[in-house]
């Protein structure tokens, strides 16, 4: 069985919550970082050095970083399901994996911080309108992407949508005034349906 080390309400932790139900691997998970703490034990250290969740085990073999983990569990337990054995198809997907570590996860976090979980020095308008504003750029490219095909990488849901729509689980599920974005809005309600999505992505967000 996997072991999958960190708290759910961590958007790195669904990721890899998400994609081991996708691939049908059951798993334990054991809360750790935020309010439970324990990253600084010498244990979990010995895991990830750099002190952060997730991690994963599976046998006597660790790793961490989320994004990599889910191509780990696609490569390993997804080839019918979320594994995409041509190049291009999976540099397609990956790309988004890329995009949304780089792009909109650093957005949606200063929201989420200031208008959810009200931190101190985010919850200032200034701070939440500036991300707003990025957050609503970056929406409108997925919109564009998922116009004319049901997932962001294709014809069937893959790492792209489990990355990407963790991140739109927030967007769509925080107490703020949206852009509308129907195609947005089906391919959420499309992937957040799936029994490993609904086991990975808590209401209310936290």
């Amino acid at each position: 069985m996997l072991k999958i080390w960190g708290r759910l309400s961590s958007i790195n932790v669904q990721k890899v919550v998400w994609a081991a139900g996708e691939v049908g691997q059951a798993f334990e998970r054991v809360d750790v970082g935020g309010p439970f703490g324990g990253l600084d034990t010498p244990e979990f250290r010995a895991m990830n050095p750099n002190r952060q969740i997730p991690v994963l085990e599976d046998g006597a073999f660790r790793l961490w970083e989320s994004n990599s983990i889910v191509r780990y569990l696609a490569a390993r337990y997804g080839a019918s399901t979320l594994w995409e054995e041509e190049p291009a198809r999976r540099a397609e997907a990956e790309r988004w994996m890329d995009w949304m570590l780089s792009e909109l996860q650093p957005a949606l976090a200063p929201v989420l911080w200031g208008v959810v979980r009200k931190v101190p020095g985010y919850t200032e308008p200034k701070v939440i309108t500036e991300g707003m504003k990025r957050a609503e750029a970056l929406m409108a490219i997925i919109e564009d992407q998922l116009a004319e095909r049901p997932f962001l990488a294709g014809e069937r849901i893959g790492v792209a949508d489990i990355t990407v729509g963790c991140g739109a689980h927030r967007w769509l599920n925080m107490p703020v005034e949206r852009v509308e974005r129907p195609a947005v809005r089906r391919w959420y309600e499309t992937i957040f349906a799936r029994p490993a999505a609904k086991a990975a992505l808590p209401l209310p967000i936290a």
